[in-house]
Parts: C-alpha cells; sequence; structure tokens
C-alpha cells in the first residue's frame, strides 16, 4: 500500500516539480539566525541584502474583514458570525473564482460487493477534514464543487459525534457500532463504526517542537492566503505551554529561518506580521530546512511536527519528486510528522496537499475563514498535533448468511488490501487526542433484493457462516501507540439481531447520515435514488449547534444550485 501510495503521490507532485529548469542552487538557501536580523520579502532575505534589514512597510489601512460564507449563506448565518467574530461583515457580493488551475485526485464511488465472493472490507481511518472546508467554499462562491474534490469520509468525520468515552489511555479509542434504516432504499441498512479517541487534559499532554513552514510565494499574495495564514498561526501560538518551542521557517524564491524556537507568543506574532509574499516557489528547499530545524530541537517524548501552510503550488522545487516522498516518509519513521493546512484559492493544489500529510503521518485541513483556523489550530489543536494511536486500521467480516451485498460510503482512497491488515509494515492512518472517526456502510440484508441479481451458479451459504447466524459482522481494529513498533488488536461482533430492530436514523446516527448522503450527492453517487437536498436536510434536522446549522444551509445552496 506505501508503494502505491509513493505512486501516486509521485505522479501528483511532478506536477508541482514542472519548472525544476527553473530551480535554484544550494547557494540560494538561505537561514537567519534571528527574526531581527531578517524581514522576507518573498524573494530575498536581509543576509542577502548585506545584513541591512529592509525599512518595515508602512502600517496597512485598516478594513473590515470578509467572511467568506457570510454572503451566500445568509442573514442568519452572518448574524452567527458577528457574534462569534465582532470584526467580520458580511460582503454584498461574493465572487466566485475560476477552479481551473486547481488539481485533485478523486476517485471512483466504491463499486458494491457480494459478501460471499468479497465478505472482507479493510481501510485505513482517515482524520483528514479538509474536504469539507473546500466544499463549502465553493458552495459558498455560488458553485457547486468538482466531484474530485469531495471525499465523503472527511465531511462525516469534520463533525463530533456522541460516542462513548474510551475507558482509558490503555485503549485509546472507543469503539462504538449501530444499525438504521436506509432513508435512500428501504431495501437496505445503514452499518455505522465509530471510534472516539481519549481526551488529552491540557495540562499533562506532551510538549510540542512546532515548525510553521510557511509559503510566501507571490501567489501566497490574497487576502485568503498569507493574510490568513497570520491570522491561523497567531491562534495556534496563543495555545503554547512553557514547554513548546515554535520556530518559523518561509520560502519563496529563497528558504530562510525567520524564528528561532520558541514559546514567546509576542516574539512569534511579531514574526507573522513582518512577512510578506512574493517570488516563486522553492518549496522543496523550504521543507528540508524545516525538518533541519525540527531535528535539531527534537523533543524525545514529545510532538515533533511541522505545520505547512501554502496554496499548494510549489512550481519550482526537487528534479527527483520520488526523493522528496523518501524524505518525508523517513522523517516521519524518524520520529517528525507533518500536517498541511490549505489557503485560497484558483491555484490550489489539493491533490498534493492531501498526499504529503499522508505520507508524512499527519492530517489535511483547508482554511477558508479566520472561524476555520481557530476551529482546527485552536479549538482542536489537540486532536490536530497530539496522536495518541498510529497506523489504524479496520477490518470489517460480513456474514453472508446475514448480508448479502454491502459498500463503504467514502474512504476510497483508504483502501487497503486484505493482508494488509496484519502486516505492521504496511502505513495507516493515525488518530489524534479527542478525534473522532466514522465509517458507515450500506448493505442488504440477506434474502433481500439488492443492487445486483441473483448469479444463476452461485454457491450456497457456507456452513460455517450458518452456524454463527446470530453475528451480523465482526470488527477488527488494528493500532500501535504512538511510539509502538507492534500493533494491538481490538475485536468487536455485530449482533444480527439489529436487523430486525433496525428503525429509522436518529439524532447523531441521523445527522451522520444526511451528511454521508450530501457527500455521496455531490459526487454523483447514482445509487442514492434521487435523494434530494430537501430530504438531506430534512434528515439534518434542527440542530443548535452553529456548524451542523451551517451545513443546513450549505445543503439548501446546493439544492439551489443544482435546482432541485
Amino acid at each position: 500500500m506505501r508503494f502505491a501510495r509513493t505512486v501516486a503521490a509521485t505522479s501528483m507532485i511532478a506536477l508541482m516539480a514542472g519548472c525544476a529548469a527553473q530551480q535554484r542552487s544550494a547557494e540560494d538557501v538561505t537561514e537567519a539566525k534571528t527574526a531581527d536580523q531578517v524581514v522576507v520579502t518573498g524573494e530575498r532575505t536581509a543576509q542577502e541584502a548585506g545584513n541591512v534589514p529592509p525599512p518595515p512597510p508602512p502600517p496597512p489601512v485598516a478594513a473590515p474583514r470578509s467572511h467568506p460564507q457570510a454572503a451566500v449563506l445568509g442573514g442568519a448565518y452572518a448574524s452567527k458570525v458577528r457574534m462569534a467574530h465582532p470584526g467580520y461583515h458580511v460582503p454584498p457580493v461574493m465572487v466566485a473564482t475560476d477552479p481551473g488551475r486547481e488539481r485533485y485526485d478523486g476517485k471512483e464511488v466504491s463499486p458494491v460487493k457480494l459478501t460471499q465472493a468479497e465478505p472482507v472490507s479493510t481501510f485505513s481511518v482517515d482524520v483528514d477534514t479538509g474536504a469539507y472546508a473546500n466544499t463549502r467554499r465553493f458552495l459558498s462562491q455560488g458553485r457547486m464543487p468538482p466531484r474530485d474534490a469531495v471525499r465523503t469520509e472527511e465531511l462525516i468525520n469534520y463533525f463530533r459525534y456522541d460516542y462513548a468515552r474510551p475507558e482509558s489511555s490503555g485503549t485509546p479509542f472507543s469503539v462504538n457500532t449501530d444499525l438504521a434504516l436506509t432513508p435512500w432504499n428501504e431495501q437496505t441498512r445503514l452499518l455505522r463504526i465509530g471510534l472516539r479517541g481519549y481526551d488529552l487534559d491540557r495540562d499533562t499532554r506532551p510538549p510540542a517542537n512546532l515548525v510553521f513552514l510557511m509559503d510566501v510565494s507571490g501567489s501566497m499574495n490574497r487576502a485568503d492566503k498569507l493574510p490568513l495564514v497570520k491570522t491561523a498561526l497567531a491562534g495556534l501560538a496563543g495555545e503554547l505551554q512553557k514547554r513548546d518551542r515554535v520556530s518559523i521557517v518561509v520560502y519563496a524564491g529563497a528558504a530562510g529561518l525567520v524564528l528561532e524556537p520558541t514559546n514567546d507568543e509576542r516574539k512569534i506574532k511579531a514574526a507573522l506580521e513582518r512577512l510578506q509574499a512574493g517570488g516563486s516557489t522553492a518549496g522543496a528547499a523550504g521543507l528540508k530546512l524545516a525538518y533541519n530545524i525540527a531535528r535539531d530541537n527534537m523533543i524525545e517524548g514529545g510532538v515533533n511536527r511541522i505545520l505547512i501552510a501554502t496554496d499548494g503550488d510549489f512550481n519550482v522545487g526537487m528534479s527527483d519528486t520520488k526523493s522528496l516522498i523518501e524524505m518525508i516518509e523517513r522523517e516521519r519513521d524518524n520520529g517528525i510528522t507533518l500536517t498541511t493546512l490549505g489557503f485560497g484559492t484558483g491555484n490550489y493544489n489539493e491533490a498534493m496537499m492531501e498526499q504529503i500529510a499522508d505520507h508524512g503521518n499527519g492530517n489535511y485541513a483547508y482554511i477558508d475563514s479566520a472561524l476555520e483556523a481557530r476551529k482546527v489550530l485552536v479549538e482542536q489543536m489537540s486532536s490536530t498535533l497530539f496522536t495518541i494511536a498510529k497506523d489504524v486500521k479496520i477490518q470489517v467480516e460480513f456474514n453472508p448468511a446475514q448480508v448479502s451485498q454491502y459498500r463503504l460510503l467514502g474512504y476510497e482512497n483508504r483502501a487497503l488490501r486484505e493482508e494488509d491488515f496484519d502486516n505492521d509494515k504496511v502505513d495507516a492512518g493515525d488518530i489524534g487526542a479527542g478525534h473522532q472517526v466514522t465509517a458507515i456502510y450500506e448493505i442488504v440484508p440477506a434474502g433481500v433484493k439488492g443492487w445486483i441479481a441473483p448469479r444463476r451458479y452461485q454457491d450456497k451459504v457456507p456452513d460455517a457462516a450458518l452456524r454463527k447466524s446470530g453475528e451480523l459482522a465482526h470488527v477488527k481494529l488494528r493500532y500501535k501507540l504512538p511510539n509502538g513498533k507492534t500493533s494491538r488488536l481490538i475485536e468487536r461482533t455485530v449482533p444480527a439481531s439489529l436487523i430486525q430492530r433496525a428503525a429509522r436514523p436518529t439524532g447523531d446516527f441521523a445527522f451522520a447520515t444526511a451528511v454521508a448522503a450530501f457527500g455521496q450527492t455531490l459526487r454523483g453517487d447514482e445509487m442514492m435514488n434521487d435523494f434530494s437536498a430537501e430530504d438531506i436536510a430534512r434528515l439534518a434536522g434542527k440542530n443548535g449547534n452553529f456548524w451542523r446549522q451551517e451545513f443546513v444551509r450549505l445543503v439548501g445552496v446546493a439544492g439551489s444550485l443544482k435546482g432541485g
């Protein structure tokens, strides 16, 4: 699996290295020793100018900030925004940008599986949420997102659900299963599997060695890019503790260290404020320097992580893209993980952002507003930064005596081979503190008409399945502790009695189902039986939660754009 991901990411990252002929030599990579010695303009550092820092730019004229969703989603949404973040105003018109240069790596909707032929489904957990924020960005601009930009599991996992807490950190997450009638198909049922990681107390979390790797190239010179990056990382700086350290590395025409490791919030924010955008994008050089800084300041037993903030437009970099991937994986295996934060529109390379984070054992988020920045880097800082279980894999074996057909909603790019489950050398997803992971299967009970007609030469149900007819499915999870090398196993049996007791989904399950239906509909899933935007909104119900209310509004926007 790791090889397959490497090949896929290599082909995608080749796009970002297309201008390798313009690659700068090693002499162009500049490291400034303190924030006072360098002001990055995106093309040259103060050292390159003879150690004479340029005069500070005049202070910008204060202007009211615009929230990207407010114009499209209406007055009630805008009121919520003002209450949560008083500095925003509602722009009268939202202008959509051309996504023609944006790059995505979409997969086909998962096919139906016949249980007797393929009873086992195996996949790596996914804690990324970037596809939801990116989908929201498109809808907020008054256009439907490209199908390839939508990943149903990332939409589902954007929200929190009422799962039981794990009993102790010895077993880092709880396993929850339930079953319900499918709202869009009366013949099928929905099996939900939910994981919840244990919460990490702020006072007991491990120290963090964080390197902010910031793109200050010319493509970042827009209001929804570098200024938003500064806001996002400044918010994270406010959450640091005494044992934590932050460094800032930037890259454009050259790469440089603009802030030595510190936990001084004022120094961090001052260094962020001085950054300006301009020049080409030597992303690979910046990444190398960031790893050097992270390695030099390694905290044993702590969190050592690089956070890349960019629009993903690496147009000048390493000519050998395979080496770039190998470097990321090598540093990951040595304890330095990688999180990617995507910003902006037009030239956004989402395919690269997601795959780089995947190879770096980190997570990927798309930041489309200051509210989202706060959610990802402040409110969810523990789950974003602090891993409690790694290489988490899920394997579900369905009993053909109870389930004739099934399909997994989402997780197409996380699929694993059956033999990968027990192979500890196969890389998989990580779970952060307090994080949740949800997977939903649509299943056809035995004896009920399914998507695929019965086969003429199909074998009868095996005797072993009949002997265990009280079981609907067997769920297995493998995971490693953050510093572990050998995986641990958790097993759960799903009773067949749930089929007879299944009712329409309610509460959390209903909302998760609505989000799954929304994702599958946006992806053009032909088995949704014309389940409409109104159906999805009705299923989601009325919610007091701000983010869930926003989801219902987005569903309405999508319905209007589709004309129903």
